[in-house]
């Protein structure tokens, strides 16, 4: 009889509980090594997942709109050729159990089976007894008058959640869940805490509508009562970064400072080596030369390379250089991260910046090409505008957005003579930098970006 094998969610980084958007294969089905068999989206990427082996289906074990993590189990395959380092199924279920367990999903009879969850019905005898005898099971919770709605239902939560409003004294029955379904969230009961806090502290009431911010109801309109209409589903990556967006908006003091610089020179080098950059396969943009005085910028001005610790009370100075750049998909705007680019040229950044770039429209980017990120850019140049006001990517404190470069007359002392002048947008955290470093750090940067020479001291 062929080895049977687990295929599981391959390591995606800090990310949990992602989203199963697509199945690509079926029960039956007969696939290749890297074949993919999921795609999954986080909150600004989706990525598939490749086959480890190759085999045929003999079972799925999610669907689509379920959340999974990193381990858990997405189906099991029948693998075309044994493998020698593959060990039989009955070692690798002994195997299994001698491995640090995780917390099992199971929930109490009276809340609904969250979505990431395996229905136990396709489970077979041997396989709950030896998840019975490796999984701790957390123990039923009575769900007295503080656990249940004013309407006297059970709220929607997985028991690892409940635990987590007991120890943190949340009246559960009070929370709004954010998941699949109305389904609390450890995510939930936290912010819930920080609203309390956030109440607490400030001595006005917590609105319902405004999230602690006492605002008014949204309007409800019918729209269709003034004309044609069509309605169009946002995607998902819509969905959060909006919700990412609103956050950061109403949380972070934000303030902008607009500048420009003369590019003249940068511009007659990028062009000079435009050619040597295309034969070895990229685009030499303005772009690369911008993370790279950057770099340079934010070595000067420690302050923009940081982060608030949770508690506002300590600020992170960060001795790495890893620049988030938007990247505008059909999906939405992603912001996949460029690390280590004090370590590289520009000819370096440019390249990984096309591939990059590629990967994002292409929805192959991972969850880790998204994270770590210290300071962020969002270039406009390549479609229009003077100036705008881009929003901080929390937990960063400052982000720069770049708008077209026109020639303009500039007064050299004697005359007037054109000069390709950028313009620069800075949003950033009052909390952490004040107005005058705001306008030393954009001067500092048109300064460098006007002599790339600079670059190389």
């Amino acid at each position: 009889m062929a080895d049977l094998t687990d295929i599981k969610v391959p390591d995606i980084g800090d990310f949990t509980d992602i989203e199963v958007i697509g199945i690509l294969v079926s029960v039956g089905d007969d696939i290749e090594a890297e074949q993919a068999l999921l795609e999954l989206e986080s909150d600004k990427a989706t990525l598939e997942v490749p086959s480890p082996s190759s085999g045929r289906v003999t079972s799925i074990e999610v669907s689509v709109g379920d959340k999974v993590s990193e381990g858990d189990l997405i189906l099991k395959l029948e693998l075309a050729e044994a493998s020698e380092t593959t060990p039989p199924v009955e070692q690798q279920s002994a195997s299994q159990t001698e491995q640090p367990s995780i917390e099992s999903r199971s929930t109490d009879a009276a809340s609904p089976k969250s979505s990431g969850e395996a229905d136990s019905s396709t489970e077979s005898a041997s396989d709950v007894t030896s998840t019975q005898s490796s999984r701790p099971v957390e123990p039923p919770v009575s769900h007295d008058a503080s656990t249940r709605r004013p309407n006297g239902d059970v709220p929607n939560a997985s028991p690892s959640v409940r635990k987590l409003a007991r120890e943190l004294g949340v009246p559960i029955g009070e929370v709004t869940g954010s998941g699949r379904k109305g389904r609390i969230t450890d995510v939930d009961v936290k912010g819930f805490v920080k609203q309390v806090m956030h109440r607490k502290g400030s001595g006005q009431p917590l609105g319902q509508s405004g999230s602690g911010l006492n605002l008014m109801d949204w309007p409800t309109v019918d729209y269709s009562s003034f004309g044609p209409v069509e309605l169009l589903p946002l995607s998902r990556i819509q969905k959060i970064s909006g919700a990412n967006l609103s956050r950061n908006w109403v949380m972070i003091p934000h303030v902008t400072q607009h500048d420009e610089c003369d590019i003249t020179e940068m511009e007659e080098f990028r062009k000079a080596h435009r050619e040597e950059a295309k034969s070895r396969g990229f685009n030499l943009t303005p772009l690369a030369f911008l993370i790279k005085a950057c770099v340079r910028a934010l070595r000067e001005f420690p302050n923009f390379n940081a982060s608030l610790d949770p508690g506002s009370e300590q600020l992170v100075l960060k001795q790495y250089f890893h620049i988030g750049v938007a990247v505008d998909t059909p999906d939405g705007l992603v912001v996949p991260v460029l690390r280590n680019c004090d370590q590289k040229s520009v000819f370096e950044l440019a390249e990984e910046l096309a591939d990059i770039s590629v990967r994002a429209r292409d929805r192959k980017l991972s969850p880790k090409d998204m994270q770590g990120g210290c300071f962020s850019i969002s270039s406009l140049g390549g479609i229009g505008g003077t100036a705008f006001t881009p929003i901080i990517n929390a937990p960063e404190v400052a982000i720069l957005g770049v708008s077209r470069h026109a020639n303009k007359p500039v007064w050299d002392g004697n005359s007037f003579v054109p000069r390709l002048m950028l313009p620069l947008s800075i949003s950033y955290d009052h909390r952490v930098i004040d107005g005058a470093s705001a306008a030393r750090f954009t001067g500092y940067l048109g300064h460098v970006l006007s002599d790339i020479r600079r670059l190389l001291l």
